[in-house]
């Protein structure tokens, strides 16, 4: 499976566009997550909201790698594109995946909970 469709690439790159000027300011934009990966096999998730334009590999969101301590944070698309769990299961995307709030209230729950719950 393509981990990104090519709408959900445009979405990532336009809310990166209108986060770069405001990116390290208090105007940064906290916004919705567009897509969720993750891990069938290993407990891995991503919730990613934007992409860097300057470099469209690098994607922004919540990052959660399954050892209880998720962050907000950058990744690269490539890497995640390599990743395999432990039965050797590539990255997923969830297709049913809607996001109902901003990223922050993910990422506060995550860090209550010890892990991503979307």
């Amino acid at each position: 499976m393509q981990l990104l469709t090519q709408d959900l690439r445009n979405k990532l790159l336009a809310n990166g566009r209108q986060q770069l000027p405001l990116r390290g300011t208090d105007g940064e934009i906290d916004f919705v997550p567009v897509v969720k990966l993750f891990t069938p096999d290993a407990g891995a998730t991503w919730l990613l909201t934007e992409i860097d334009p300057e470099d469209p590999d690098i994607a922004f969101g919540l990052c959660d790698l399954g050892l209880g301590c998720p962050e907000i944070g950058a990744v690269s698309l490539s890497e995640l594109a390599t990743v395999r769990g432990r039965l050797g299961l590539p990255v997923e995307r969830d297709r049913h995946f809607q996001a109902d709030k901003p990223l922050s209230a993910y990422a506060a729950e995550a860090v209550r909970l010890g892990s991503i719950r979307a």
